[in-house]
């Protein structure tokens, strides 16, 4: 018997490390358009709104060309500097052969999202993806697990949210479903340890044989 009936999966951090192609895909429009880099450090700080929404607040002339130079990049870039975690398709392939129903809930914008999930070659494997473009707010709001809850009418308590960062911590929160701290490659692994958390894991292993056996 599956121990949840729907599942829920932050994407970068979790499903990915992704960091590095999200550094020097930011950075390639800021040298190109505004003669400066910026650090690691500076583009978390951003972290919240789409890439999008952040783009139209820096280069607001320039919107339009920015905003297709960066997926140009980022698509071109990402296999090479991205890293899918050992084990995680496998896994969403097994909750899917058990009828569990899957989403992805991400604070991207819908364009990335979807040039990574086809990277992946996982798109069709959800039956639901809510982007930071798909709700009023973003992450943390409760929309994004709310759309899913309702759609497929699951009882919250058969419900889990996978994620690596705060705003995961409390989107699941929010909406009375339970929250599995993945830490294998969480930005924010300090703040999210304080945050109670209903489940942590590790290991992608780890995560597997809690959901699975």
């Amino acid at each position: 018997m599956n121990k949840f009936d729907g599942i829920i999966f932050d994407i970068d951090g979790t499903i990915l490390q992704s960091n590095k192609l999200i550094f020097a895909t930011f950075n390639y429009v800021t040298e190109k358009y505004l003669g400066k880099t910026t650090t690691p450090e500076e583009i978390i700080a951003l972290f919240g709104p789409t890439e999008g929404v952040i783009i139209k607040q820096l280069f607001e002339d320039n919107f339009d060309n920015v905003m297709t130079e960066y997926y140009q990049f980022y698509s071109d870039n990402h296999n090479k500097m991205t890293k899918v975690f050992d084990g995680i398709v496998e896994l969403i392939d097994e909750l899917k052969e058990r009828k569990t129903f899957l989403s992805i809930y991400t604070g991207k914008g819908k364009g990335s999202t979807e040039i990574t999930l086809d990277k992946l070659g996982i798109r069709n494997k959800f039956d639901m993806i809510v982007t930071g473009d798909d709700i009023v707010g973003h992450k943390p709001s409760p929309e994004g697990v709310d759309v899913f809850v309702n759609k497929y009418n699951l009882n919250r308590d058969r419900v889990l949210m996978i994620g690596d960062a705060p705003p995961d911590v409390k989107a699941a929160k929010a909406t009375g479903i339970k929250i599995a701290s993945v830490l294998w490659d969480s930005y924010a692994k300090e703040e999210v340890l304080k945050m109670n958390s209903d489940y942590y894991f590790n290991t992608v292993e780890e995560l597997r044989e809690f959901l699975l056996h």
